[in-house]
């Protein structure tokens, strides 16, 4: 029975790293005025007929605070590489001058901040909600083998490690928010 109390809380971390691994993927696509490669993950380009990550097709750093700039490795990709970031809805307008693609990014304004702060705050709620889901599927677990035979001590102590880790797991959600409402909000 213990091994099968280990398994439900290994199911259960495992939904919750998964959780945290989502959340950083979402606030990365949450631009904070600071130019970042990875604000283009999403990014798929048309490479000859696959739709391929932009990482891919071309180099991309960023020149300065406020510059991306993408270098295609080869020269007829630059067009399906600006229609892919503009098709992206990242509100992006890329500028290229035939060898590289150029994006400028716009200082934020309070506002906009504001707006990206409540996202990231959404974004976390959902994180948060998958956690709590991954910590009510290891109760029901824990309940179902105390019907098979699991002494009622021992799914109570399942249950107690359960809420641990999704303290433990919380705590996480809410670190990456606080660093990236601070990342937004820093001008």
């Amino acid at each position: 029975m213990q091994e099968d109390i280990k398994f439900v809380m290994d199911v259960a971390e495992e939904s919750m790293v998964s959780a945290i691994q989502h959340l950083e993927k979402e606030l990365t696509g949450i631009r904070a005025g600071k130019a970042d490669p990875k604000m283009l993950l999403t990014v798929l380009v048309d490479y000859y007929g696959t739709d391929t990550p932009l990482n891919q097709v071309a180099n991309i750093n960023t020149p300065d605070a406020r510059t991306i700039a993408i270098q295609p490795w080869e020269k007829q990709m630059i067009a399906p590489i600006e229609r892919a970031i503009i098709n992206s809805n990242l509100g992006f307008n890329p500028d290229n001058n035939g060898e590289i693609i150029r994006i400028n990014i716009p200082v934020l304004t309070e506002e906009r901040r504001k707006e990206l702060t409540k996202q990231v705050h959404s974004e976390g709620e959902h994180a948060r909600i998958s956690i709590r889901n991954a910590r009510r599927d290891a109760i029901d677990a824990l309940k179902k083998l105390q019907k098979e035979g699991l002494s009622e001590d021992m799914e109570k102590d399942g249950e107690a490690e359960a809420q641990k880790l999704t303290d433990k797991y919380y705590k996480k959600v809410e670190e990456r928010i606080q660093a990236k409402e601070k990342d937004i909000m820093t001008i």
